[in-house]
Parts: structure tokens; sequence; C-alpha cells
């Protein structure tokens, strides 16, 4: 597979929260290595997805959205997370939205001041401009805000956009032979997608504010012929939470529990028995201590 005009490299997806970096992703590889929900704070982890060519592999880091207000470890850790991402990167990608731009881009953008490797401007969701002809206008802003090597309109959501944009990738990596195996897609373990994917049904199911209160750790993967045994804690940070993530007599929980092992079922190829309990630890989120303990990775 490698050859001595092979290319390989990092490329840091970077941006505001919910500016679709890990549906972006997604769509690159063709399948699920980073969970995506409506809400802020979703992608939470440094995660490497890797795609892998004939002439080229492509190291994709997937950050977490930056902060403009970093009030918690987590979210300073999020923050230090992804200015480590750009560090080690031969290739940026910057993300926004084509049809708005914030403070928090603005943010990222200053962060990237320093940045020497290249950063191609991703102006993500042009399918929401409206009318068609504005997006000229808002391709020309971003042009002026830095000397980008590309500027790219796409949405994430359609493959030939995606295409494009994938197409330009190599041409911006070092020569170098691969260095993952073609068969590996993300660096992250069979038991972190697990949390991640169930942490994603609890984001989907409650309201605004616990989401960000929560986090899942697998405590027992087990599987062999006849099946898979997962057990899972969510953790959330005050024992109010606690109720509402278990719901009336049990409602919610049992809800995101089947949504969740219809999906482990599907991943995995088996039968699988799931079981789910919720746990208080005082505001885990704020404490660097808990956050290696449940898992969290400091830069």
């Amino acid at each position: 597979m490698s050859d001595p005009g092979y290319r390989c490299g990092f490329v840091a997806v970077v941006g505001r929260p919910n500016v679709g970096k890990s549906t972006l992703i997604n769509s690159i590889l063709g399948s699920k290595v980073s969970i995506v929900t409506p809400k802020p704070q979703t992608t939470r982890h440094r995660i490497l997805a890797v795609d892998t060519h004939d002439h080229y592999q492509a190291i994709y880091v997937d950050t977490p959205g930056i902060h403009r207000k970093a009030n918690k470890a987590m979210n300073r850790l999020m923050n230090r997370t992804a200015a480590n991402a750009l560090a080690d990167a031969e290739l940026v990608v910057f993300m926004v939205e084509a049809d708005r731009w914030t403070p928090e881009d603005e943010d990222v953008l200053e962060r990237l001041a320093d940045v020497s490797v290249p950063v191609i401007a991703v102006m993500n969701k042009v399918d929401r401009v409206h009318p068609k002809e504005a997006l000229f206008g808002s391709l020309a802003s971003m042009a002026e805000r830095r000397d980008f090597a590309e500027v790219v309109p796409i949405s994430a959501r359609r493959p030939e956009d995606v295409r494009q944009l994938v197409q330009l990738i190599p041409g911006f990596l070092p020569e170098s032979p691969p260095l993952f195996p073609e068969d590996m897609v993300t660096d992250r373990s069979e038991q972190f997608l697990m949390a991640e994917m169930i942490r994603e049904k609890l984001t989907l199911a409650l309201r605004q504010e616990v989401p960000y209160g929560l986090t899942v750790q697998i405590e027992r993967f087990e599987k062999d012929e006849h099946g898979a045994a997962v057990n899972a804690v969510i953790w959330v940070e005050r024992e109010s939470q606690k109720g509402i993530v278990v719901g009336k007599g049990g409602s919610l929980l049992k809800k995101v529990g089947r949504s969740a092992r219809l999906e482990l079922k599907e991943q995995l190829g088996m039968p699988v028995h799931l079981e789910l309990w919720v746990k208080v630890k005082d505001n885990w989120a704020d404490s660097e201590k808990d956050l290696l303990r449940l898992g969290y990775e400091s830069p």
C-alpha cells in the first residue's frame, strides 16, 4: 500500500460548538466514530478518525468545540484538547456555519493566528442559506478574514459536497508512509464508543440543562457466541438530576436503554443485554481528578 509518493498526516477539524465537525468526519468515513446531537458540548474528547486510501492516509482529529467561557474544569480541558490538536496537525479544517458568523467563531479564528500549517475554511450548512445568492457574499467575507488555503462551501450531510472537500486533502499532506493499519477506523476502544453512544441517546432525550452534567462509564462488557452483556453507569452532578434521568417510574431510562440496545445490537451483530444505573458524583465536571477517573484525558 505504501509507495514512495504516499502521503499521510493529521488533519485537525476545529470550530465553535455545533458547527458540524463530527457530522463531517462521520460522513467522510462512512461510519459513526463521533456522536452527534443538536446540543453543544456533544464532543468532549479528541477522537482520531483514520481515512485510508491507496495513495494517502488522512488522520482526522475530531475536537471538542472551542468554548468562549470555560467556567468549569471540563470546559477548560476541552479547550486544551482542541489547542493540542492544532499543534500536532499538518492541515487545519476550520468549520463555520455558512449563514452566520459569531463572536465564538472570531475566538477560534484568533487561535489560528499562530498556526503555520495550511488552513481550509469550510462553510457548512449551505443548504440553510436563502436566497442562494447570499452565499457569494458569505464566501467573500470569509476569504477576507485570513489567507486561507481554500474556502469551501458544503453541506456535511450531502455526500457529493463531502467528496469535493476530501479530494483537496491529500495535496496538503506530507509524503510519509501510513501511520495506522489500513483496516483501522478510529483509535477509540469499543467500550469508549459504547459509552459515547449511550450519552448521545441521553442527550437527545433530556432537557436542555441536564446533558452537560452527565457522563457515561462502561463497568462491564462481555461477549460470547450467545451475545453481549453491557453494564453502564450514568454519572450526574446532583441528586435532582438523577430523578430527571431516571424519569417517572423509570420511563426515560427505559426509553434510552431500548434505543441504545438497538444500536448496540446493530453495531455488534449480536443480541445485547444492557443494564443502566444512575449515580451521583457531586460537581464531577468541575474536578480535574474526577474527570481523569471518569476517562477524560488531560492533554
